[in-house]
């Protein structure tokens, strides 16, 4: 089955996360150099790149986890790392998180682990409302009739929709992922990657998405940004960066695609913005 690439778009939508000249070291240890990158609103943007490149390190900057040493982060406009904490705890709320690891508690129910953001920060929701939430929820991911299930029993694919579940219950404007396709096989992979593309048309979400998976991402994402050594080697809408000639991109790319296979029929030629160079 051939891929469906993203068409790109002439104008995208107002950024969201806004990186700008962010550096972070650890030690002797520059884990990200001069990361600059517009995170468009109600899209799906995927970071990917080898190991040890700093994906993961970008995303906890932005959602707040960790300072640069350089730079600034602006999610909603906001200088994130500025903002006094009552401020952040605010922006932090308007934000979902995936974890790699789905991080459930399985002494609770399936239902008590959705609903611990809601008890711990719904504002004054009655138990009817919670309960009333988190089954919209679960409705939402397919996973209707599971709210009293326990969280110990269930399968990989099932916890990550659980995870989400979770992440999407404060109903945020912004989910980020991180690896959400690990450790799951490929079957129950396309289903989550189905997941992503339907909530994405149903709420306006923004996602930003870390993932290795390099056929699912590609399906998924409508824009792309690859990481070489802390640094951006590729950014943009899908499809321009399925074209990229940076050599480090075109071979970390065709370790899972056959690139000159894709050919306009599933590889639209990117919409050149006003300004912007080839």
């Amino acid at each position: 089955m051939p891929l469906t690439i993203p068409v790109p778009e002439a104008e995208p939508p107002a950024p969201v996360i806004e990186v700008e000249g962010v550096w972070r070291s650890f030690g002797e240890n520059t884990v990200l150099r001069d990361i600059s990158v517009d995170i468009p609103a109600r899209r799906t943007t995927a970071i990917i790149g080898p190991s040890g490149t700093g994906k993961s390190v970008l995303l906890k900057h932005i959602v707040g986890l960790l300072t640069p040493d350089r730079g600034q982060i602006r999610v909603f406009g906001d200088d994130l790392h500025a903002l006094p904490r009552k401020q952040l705890y605010a922006v932090r709320k308007r934000m979902g998180m995936l974890f790699q690891a789905g991080a459930l508690f399985d002494s609770m129910s399936v239902g008590d682990n959705i609903a611990f953001p809601l008890i711990h920060h719904g504002e004054g929701m009655s138990e009817a409302q919670i309960r009333a939430r988190v089954e919209e929820k679960l409705e939402l991911v397919g996973m209707a009739g599971f709210f009293d299930r326990p969280t110990a029993a269930l399968s990989g694919g099932q916890r990550k929709r659980v995870g989400l579940a979770r992440a999407i219950v404060m109903e945020p404007e912004i989910v980020l992922f991180d690896e959400p396709n690990s450790g799951l096989d490929p079957i129950t992979s396309d289903a989550i990657d189905q997941l992503i593309r339907d909530m994405k048309a149903a709420l306006g979400i923004t996602f930003v998405v870390i993932s290795h998976d390099i056929v699912g991402t590609v399906g998924v994402a409508d824009y792309i940004c690859v990481l070489e050594r802390g640094g951006v080697a590729a950014w943009g809408p899908t499809a321009k960066v399925l074209q990229s000639d940076h050599p480090m991109v075109r071979a970390f790319l065709s370790r899972n695609l056959d690139l000159d296979g894709l050919d306009g029929q599933h590889l639209p030629l990117p919409t050149a913005r006003p300004g912007e160079a080839d």
